[in-house]
């Protein structure tokens, strides 16, 4: 594997072979191009308001709605229990038998889509203020995305994590974070959201900040206060990110449902939950048939589609269910197993709150229920209960890979690696590697502050 000094070195020696071309060039930079797309700082109310609308747009691109490379719920979807790769590239494949590669080409993606939701968020709160501060909540809801993606940043990268900021067309390179300070920063920035809320959809906003807050205390082991965040928050909140055929298709759909180039998980590697035989309608799926088969359709194996997201549909980023079990963790954490069990039902007597499968060939159908769960008895058996519903309530959302790290961090007396992740023979030949988050791309090689992950702890 090429070392990062290698690759640093290479990028230099390109870099100064550039730069022995330029006098042919004469005076003029004919490569110093002005994209008129990209608003660098708000000059007025309406570009204000227009930095507002594409930081939601480049929020829902960044989780659900990119592809090659793909959106962090699916890439970072291979790398847990929830998708495996039905592909041929290289990238996904690797991503899918954990194999630890900072070079792989994919990493990039959903790394530089996270870090500009986050950088046009801020510039678009400067602007917001200065012209445009009216309804407040537009401001407000620019500092929950932010705390938002450095929640999803924390749970999915390794410790030391760049976070880069702009100032007009200039970068001021940041120094590399641990997973447990960008988890701060999170909740700074969910406090801020809470801070500036008025007028329309203000409801919605500080709810979504409020579970933004208890997810990032529950990342910390804060659980008492993780609970007292979220205790106001309906459980039949959501907080949703859109899509459209114009700007962002679903690719959730359109990578499984449509290209069969991920196929729903199940039971995969020894450990990995049951997304399919479990028959759960929190994850409906359809078998294809004999001769309907992955991409890579060398290896015969038949594409598992799921039923919940279709082309356009939008995808649950927050949600009342995750409240709930975030007040049933800490209760669990607080050896209260009536009230953690309580929890847990809540979610599961509303039958609204579970998925519409896209039609009637997906298993189970509509109309499907949730039946009480009982109380298992022993600590192992009631943390393994509790992981399950999350993984199943919020299924390629986002939240399985940080709860498998979180599994070996928080709960090393019960879970390791080699319990939590798959391991053993991988489908398609070879074993499963060691890998047990996404690594930082090394294209962050680039920033003198940056040398690699500070290391690959949970």
């Amino acid at each position: 594997m090429t070392s990062y000094h290698t690759v640093r070195w290479l990028r230099r020696a390109l870099s100064l072979t550039g730069l022995a071309t330029l006098p042919l060039l004469g005076c003029k930079d004919f490569l110093s191009v002005t994209d008129p797309d990209i608003i660098l700082q708000a000059n007025s109310a309406a570009s204000a308001v227009s930095l507002h609308n594409g930081a939601v747009l480049r929020l829902a691109q960044a989780v659900s709605g990119t592809q090659g490379p793909d959106a962090l719920f699916m890439f970072g979807g291979l790398l847990a229990d929830e998708w495996r790769s039905g592909d041929t590239f290289v990238q996904r494949n690797n991503q899918d038998q954990r194999i630890w590669d900072p070079t792989n080409t994919f990493n990039a993606g959903p790394f530089r889509n996270l870090n500009r939701v986050r950088t046009q968020a801020r510039v678009a709160i400067d602007g917001l203020r200065k012209y445009s501060p009216t309804p407040l909540t537009n401001i407000g809801r620019m500092f929950a995305v932010m705390g938002y993606v450095q929640v999803l940043m924390g749970e999915h990268y390794c410790n030391g994590i760049p976070l880069d900021s702009v100032a007009g067309s200039d970068v001021a390179y940041g120094n590399p974070l641990s997973d447990d300070s960008v988890f701060a920063l999170a909740i700074a920035n969910a406090d801020s959201a809470l801070a500036n809320l008025g007028g329309a959809d203000s409801v919605s906003v500080a709810n979504f900040a409020n579970v933004i807050k208890g997810r990032a205390l529950v990342d910390r082991g804060d659980f008492a206060d993780a609970s007292v965040a979220v205790s106001s928050v309906p459980t039949t909140f959501h907080y949703d990110v859109t899509h459209s055929v114009a700007a962002n298709v679903n690719q959730i759909n359109a990578l499984n449902n449509g290209a069969k180039r991920y196929t729903v998980a199940d039971t995969e590697g020894v450990n990995g939950l049951p997304f399919v035989s479990a028959g759960d309608p929190r994850v409906p799926t359809q078998l294809g048939k004999a001769s309907d088969l992955i991409f890579d359709s060398q290896y015969g194996f038949r594409v598992l589609r799921q039923g919940i997201w279709g082309q356009t549909s939008p995808v649950k980023i927050a949600s009342g269910i995750e409240a709930r079990l975030i007040e049933a963790e800490a209760a669990l954490q607080a050896n209260d197993a009536v009230t953690w069990l309580g929890k847990l039902n809540v979610p599961r007597a509303d039958a609204t709150l579970l998925p519409v499968p896209l039609d009637t060939s997906y298993r189970p159908v509509a109309g499907t229920t949730l039946a009480p769960l009982a109380d298992p008895g022993s600590p192992l058996a009631r943390r393994r209960l509790m992981f399950s519903e999350r993984a199943f309530w919020m299924f390629s959302t986002g939240h399985r890979l940080g709860d498998m790290r979180r599994e070996v961090r928080q709960y090393s007396a019960f879970f390791t690696v080699i319990t939590v992740y798959p391991i053993g023979a991988w489908f398609k030949g070879g074993t499963y590697g060691d890998a047990i988050q996404m690594a930082i791309p090394v294209e962050e090689l680039n920033n003198p502050n940056f040398h690699g992950c500070t290391d690959r702890n949970p």
